[in-house]
């Protein structure tokens, strides 16, 4: 059993009975009578990044690879099982490694770009990416957020790398040889390497990407090793070896230096990278290493992510929640990455992947909004405001720069997914009151979003479809726009949030304009079956319809999924379907029936159906983004009781530290953000509306150290296994009777205290005056 006592300066385990009775709030005199044990607890320990690994293109555990990285990081590292630019770069059953690569792939769905790896291995020289791979075994791997070490089990070595932000040291620990090789593989689709021995040094470029890049895109490397080198080797496109060579350019070109070394050596590389120019990349090298050793740059890694995971302090004796809590806020903190970097004066600068120059400002990539405007960015605003500023200064500069908001970028803008979701994102910002961006002009780009068709770069910019939506109300069915449902349903929300910025900015007109255009959901709504459905042009519902069909009208998902996705009015969706009763039936039937599905419009069975299917929760499918906050609207309908059974009940079945850990695509920490809310005992269905629904509450008292210094703690008396409903609260001392709690009341700071309990109260939290914000109710 362990028990979590976390402080920016002090890690201090007590023993379980006084621990507990902090818990339980004993009194000072009974604490006083506990005998106190102290043992360093360092919360990164609790994190595994291999939890999700165990994935592959038709089954998602996660569809993560171990990211070994700092937070937020602008380069991560990784080893790779796969071949080069398989999405699938590390996948947990795999026996054999080929590299630890530099990484800066959000999804095997988009894939990487600007990726290189270093290899080591001993004996005859091979460097083909098949024939180098060791075998390597998980029972000799560490894998931490901050350091990565794996026997090669093939030549007798071990590898081991730290990272920083931008750089990153490697140690290699070889046998007795006369034949030692470090490899730098460029990777292909354009690269280039040259290797200077006087000054122990490779330096290149790399150009590999999926697209999303200007012209002149490069990933400028360098690496120095503290060793001479005994030979050197360049390979060239088709893996031809040239010996004895120190330079290379081609469509695929890689580097290869050679030693000779006693038993236990250890030869040290330092590695940073750069996308503004070589000498960038020596200047990150210089700052961000130095003449640090391995283990200061260890020691820097951990203490980065101790002092960002140590913002939130949670206790429990159960130590399979708390790892499960923290890998998964690990993840959270991954993306999007910072893709900026300092020059010789400090200043922040980055290298725009819209228009190919180097600019003043933030810039942050890696992301799909469609995921992460439904729990990541609330998470950012509630304990990372400072940050999101940032992120939303990028923003700005890349509206200036390519004169579009991103939805999905890596580097760039990406065509992938659909919806308008960077509006929610940026109205929740300002309505969080995050500071240091231009909201004018960043309003005014959502708007263009909703009115303007024309010069979008690719699909997902914008707003496919604009034009049918804003005559009609919604994007029809059968003019050719693929998933035509789910972005009405989208766009419909991205309106209200548009409306809401405009009405804090003071624009009252354009507020009711979008209030007005956030109803268009109404017009999907088929009162026949009480669920949404694709529309003609001519107003009539498409037919046939199966609400059990993925795809077509919907975006990985079916109507039984996307009727839920009326964020902001869930009122007015009661009021359509015909009050409480029908509303509650229609979200129990969604978990009762079997896992029927109809995957024709894909033609086979894609991985998330499949992850929907084996986990026996019904037609619900957590693995995928757009019902993950289905199961808080029963506190709209006045029976929480239910969303406090389900949200527990998919806590603990779906979550586990461990490779198989997630139930379908992570994707770039929501399904993680997911998990973190949860635990914590609410969750931002709305954002936007500044309130998060109250579910569950896992930990017996968690501490949010918030960043203006206040702390706001959580705690659920007689939490017991199965005691996950709640029999009454308290808020700063005084009852608290309602499903939701204000943004604002968090940052305050102060105490929400929950008495839990193994049945339900039936009279908690169902009074319409204290229900969650509904549009219809105009609270």
């Amino acid at each position: 059993m362990q028990i979590l006592r976390y402080n920016k300066s002090k890690r201090i385990k007590r023993s379980v009975r006084l621990a507990m009775a902090c818990l339980l709030m004993f009194s000072c005199s009974d604490v006083k009578k506990q005998k106190e044990v102290f043992t360093k607890v360092d919360l990164i320990d609790y994190v595994n990044p291999l939890m999700g690994t165990d994935s592959d293109f038709s089954l998602s555990n996660g569809n993560t690879y171990p990211a070994i990285a700092r937070p937020w990081g602008m380069n991560f590292w990784t080893p790779m099982t796969s071949k080069m630019g398989d999405g699938w770069t590390y996948k947990y059953r795999d026996k054999k490694i080929r590299g630890i690569k530099q990484t800066h792939q959000p999804s095997p769905w988009i894939n990487d770009y600007a990726a290189f790896s270093l290899m080591a291995i001993t004996g005859d020289l091979k460097f083909q990416e098949d024939e180098r791979a060791s075998y390597f075994s998980h029972k000799a791997e560490t894998v931490r957020p901050d350091y990565y070490s794996v026997y090669l089990a093939d030549y007798d070595v071990v590898a081991e790398v730290t990272p920083t932000e931008r750089a990153a040291q490697f140690r290699f620990t070889f046998p007795e040889t006369d034949n030692a090789y470090i490899m730098l593989d460029a990777f292909f689709k354009g690269s280039m390497v040259k290797i200077i021995p006087e000054e122990r040094k490779i330096i290149g470029y790399c150009r590999n990407n999926s697209g999303g890049v200007p012209d002149n895109f490069h990933n400028y490397f360098v690496a120095e090793f503290d060793k001479d080198f005994e030979l050197n080797h360049t390979w060239g496109d088709h893996w031809r070896l040239i010996e004895d060579s120190t330079e290379n350019k081609g469509e695929h070109v890689g580097a290869i230096i050679g030693f000779k070394t006693k038993r236990g050596e250890q030869i040290h590389v330092k590695v940073a990278s750069s996308f503004i120019s070589q000498e960038q990349a020596q200047l990150n090298l210089e700052r961000e290493i130095g003449s640090k050793t391995f283990n200061q740059v260890k020691t820097e890694a951990a203490k980065a992510w101790e002092n960002e995971l140590g913002r939130i302090e949670a206790y429990s004796l159960n130590e399979t929640q708390l790892k499960t809590f923290y890998s998964c806020l690990y993840r959270v903190l991954l993306f999007p990455r910072k893709f900026y970097e300092f020059d010789t004066n400090n200043n922040v600068v980055h290298y725009s992947p819209y228009n190919g120059n180097i600019l003043p400002g933030y810039m942050f990539t890696d992301n799909g909004f469609w995921d992460t405007f439904r729990a990541v960015f609330p998470f950012f605003n509630m304990m990372y405001p400072e940050l999101n500023g940032q992120i939303m200064e990028g923003l700005v500069n890349t509206y200036k720069e390519s004169g579009w908001l991103p939805e999905w970028a890596s580097p760039g803008h990406r065509d992938c997914m659909i919806g308008s979701n960077s509006a929610p994102i940026i109205a929740d910002a300002h309505l969080s009151g995050i500071e240091g961006f231009d909201k004018e002009l960043l309003l005014e780009a959502i708007i263009k979003n909703a009115t303007v068709a024309n010069g979008r770069p690719v699909n997902s910019v914008g707003r496919a479809g604009i034009d049918y939506y804003n005559e009609l109300g919604y994007v029809p069915y059968d003019v050719g726009i693929n998933e035509n449902a789910a972005r009405t349903l989208e766009y419909a929300y991205a309106d209200f949030t548009i409306a809401q910025m405009a009405k804090s900015l003071g624009k009252e007109d354009v507020a009711e304009k979008y209030y007005k255009k956030s109803l268009n959901y109404k017009h999907l709504f088929d009162p026949s079956n009480n669920l949404m459905r694709g529309k003609n042009k001519d107003g009539s519902f498409q037919s046939p319809f199966n609400p059990l069909k993925w795809g077509d009208a919907f975006t990985e998902g079916n109507s039984l999924h996307y009727t839920w996705s009326v964020f902001h009015d869930v009122q007015g969706l009661i009021d359509l379907m015909g009050g409480d009763e029908k509303f509650v039936n229609a979200l129990d039937n969604v978990f009762n029936m079997p896992p029927d599905f109809d995957a024709s419009y894909y033609g086979f069975t894609i991985h998330e159906i499949r992850e929907m299917q084996i986990v026996n929760m019904g037609n619900y499918a957590h693995g995928n983004q757009p019902i993950q906050h289905m199961v808080y609207l029963y506190n709209y309908a006045k029976q929480p009781w239910k969303t406090q059974t389900k949200v527990r009940d998919i806590m603990n079945k779906l979550y586990l530290p461990t490779p198989d850990g997630y139930c379908g695509d992570e994707d770039n920490g929501q399904t993680s953000a997911w998990y973190v809310f949860s635990a914590l005992g609410f969750y931002p269905v709305a954002p936007a509306t500044n309130q998060y629904i109250i579910g569950s509450p896992l930990f017996d008292v968690v501490k949010l150290h918030l960043q203006n210094g206040n702390t706001f703690t959580i705690s659920a008396n007689n939490n017991q296994k199965n005691h996950h409903f709640i029999q009454n609260a308290n808020l700063n001392g005084k009852g608290f009777n309602q499903t939701w709690i204000d943004t604002q009341t968090i940052q305050n700071g102060g105490n929400l205290k929950f008495n839990m309990g193994d049945q339900p109260n039936m009279s908690w939290g169902i009074s319409t005056e204290v229900a969650p914000y509904s549009l219809s109710n105009k609270k």
